[in-house]
């Protein structure tokens, strides 16, 4: 599902118009964003939580020849799916 889809189906589920849906998830994925910008978590009961991590600096393989590559540290996004939403998915 793309985001234009995802719109679609919240309008429908939400008794919403299209404009107001796409609204409301621009408005959440920013909130989200600046949130795990800042390092906070949000944690959404039986949906999920999403977090940050940082990783450290580490070795790895160029695939393509072998040899060693310095991947640099950097902080990464996490979501752990809630009891609810993972007992959908089964």
């Amino acid at each position: 599902m793309n985001k234009a889809e995802l719109i679609d189906a919240l309008a429908a589920e939400a008794q919403m118009t299209k404009a107001d849906s796409r609204k409301a998830l621009d408005a959440f994925m920013n909130v989200v964003g600046e949130a795990l910008t800042k390092d906070d978590k949000i944690a959404l009961v039986g949906f999920g939580t999403f977090s940050t991590v940082f990783k450290e600096e580490r070795i790895g393989r160029n695939p393509k020849d072998g040899s060693e590559i310095k991947i640099p540290a950097k902080k990464i996004v996490k979501f752990k799916a809630g009891a609810d939403l993972a007992g959908k998915v089964k």
